[in-house]
């Protein structure tokens, strides 16, 4: 790669042509939101979340920034901000790596295989561990609240028009959607 804006450019194409619906919210490409599914056979299955995407000037030198904005009940999950905890993201990204990795293998495994001795929301984690039941029940029941296909796209729809977020982090008064991630 020459640069790393041909790079971010290259893997922004490379998840739009992965058929991940991806949404600009400004022509600099560094930041943007990308719809993203339960995985298959998970308590997540059926669940469409809408992540915010923030690209460092250093990308892929530096990790994107991801983060839910619909809440999602996850260990490793901070429910009001959205942020992520995940080592390949946060400690241990490579160049190596593209934005695909990040919505086909690293967002599948965090969901598929929660880590609560590392946990970013405590009472997921802890729920986790003491009663496996009420946690699979609390996750599904969030899946049904919070990440509905039809919510996601309406979401959508009206933001779509909105280039910048409001300056709280969040870019509607709803409180089922959540702030944006940490950088």
């Amino acid at each position: 790669m020459s640069s790393p804006s041909k790079r971010r450019e290259m893997d922004l194409m490379k998840l739009m042509m992965s058929d991940y619906k991806v949404e600009m919210i400004n022509d600099e490409m560094r930041a943007f939101y990308v719809r993203f599914h339960g995985p298959t056979d998970s308590l997540y299955q059926g669940g469409v979340w809408r992540i915010r995407v923030e690209l460092p000037d250093s990308y892929p030198y530096k990790s994107p920034s991801v983060g839910f904005v619909n809440k999602i009940y996850h260990p490793n999950v901070d429910e009001s901000s959205g942020s992520v905890c995940l080592d390949v993201i946060n400690q241990t990204w490579s160049p190596m790596f593209d934005l695909v990795n990040v919505f086909e293998v690293f967002l599948p495994q965090l969901l598929l295989y929660p880590n609560p001795s590392d946990p970013f929301n405590g009472e997921a984690a802890s729920l986790m561990m003491r009663d496996r039941a009420a946690y699979e029940q609390k996750v599904k029941e969030y899946c049904k609240r919070y990440a509905k296909p039809v919510d996601i796209g309406a979401a959508s729809e009206e933001n779509s028009s909105d280039d910048e977020m409001s300056e709280d982090g969040s870019d509607s008064d709803d409180d089922e959607m959540v702030g944006q991630a940490d950088p």
